[in-house]
């Protein structure tokens, strides 16, 4: 079996919702169901679908461990680059162009070392930085393919089971689909005490297009920095980027 195809969808969907871990267990049955009977039909019918395990970043905590919440749109249609984890690639494998843009944005907000570490931001997940995308499948060289099929629905209830948890939080809505849940975010949070309500930063997307652009460009926004430090004064550890 080739690399790339030791990174497609390794089982049916239903089994990878068979083995979500307890506490994500926040959808309800015939919502999955539907998700799973979607994938399965185009897996059975040939699509090279992507990721191997969809539901990878939800098996690093529990949703009380999760500190900052990134979150994606859908995953790399690109062979071999998808691996659950938004924005992130395996590793070895080539950062596409918004990732080389996060890592730029590292460096010049004062974490030089991190472009060293490759395209994997595995090191974050095990931080308590949730990588979500918002739809979790893709077909090979499809970007979207996957969108409308439930997935959001599934993906909407995680981000408000993380914004009730009532510890301090962060979520870094990058682009005008993240931050289409910023409304979402603190209608979840409404009922927390306000030192225990999230931080939420916006800006632009990192893709090229947009990375350098008004009203609030990627390049320069010191996400990283203001999370760590909003961290550090709720009591927290600063996540090592």
């Amino acid at each position: 079996m080739s690399q790339a195809a030791a990174r497609r969808l390794d089982a049916p969907l239903a089994a990878h919702f068979a083995a979500l871990p307890a506490p994500w267990q926040v959808f309800p049955e015939p919502g999955l169901a539907r998700i799973a009977a979607f994938v399965d039909a185009r897996r059975a019918a040939g699509a090279c679908i992507y990721p191997p395990r969809p539901l990878a970043a939800l098996e690093q905590g529990a949703p009380e461990d999760v500190r900052v919440l990134v979150l994606g749109q859908d995953p790399y249609h690109g062979p071999g680059q998808a691996h659950g984890f938004a924005f992130s690639v395996p590793e070895g494998v080539r950062p596409p162009p918004s990732l080389r843009n996060i890592l730029a944005e590292l460096a010049r907000d004062g974490h030089p070392n991190s472009a060293a570490r490759g395209g994997s931001l595995l090191h974050w997940s095990r931080q308590g930085v949730l990588l979500l995308n918002a739809v979790l499948t893709v077909e090979e060289g499809a970007p979207g393919s996957h969108a409308g099929q439930g997935w959001e629905g599934f993906t909407d209830a995680l981000i408000d089971r993380v914004a009730r948890s009532p510890s301090p939080k962060v979520f870094l809505l990058w682009g005008a689909y993240a931050q289409a849940k910023r409304a979402r975010i603190a209608a979840a949070a409404a009922g927390l005490p306000e030192a225990l309500g999230p931080l939420v930063l916006t800006a632009n997307h990192p893709s090229p297009l947009s990375a350098r652009r008004p009203p609030v460009p990627f390049i320069g926004c010191g996400h990283f920095s203001r999370a760590n430090d909003y961290l550090v004064a709720s009591g927290l550890a600063p996540v090592a980027w």
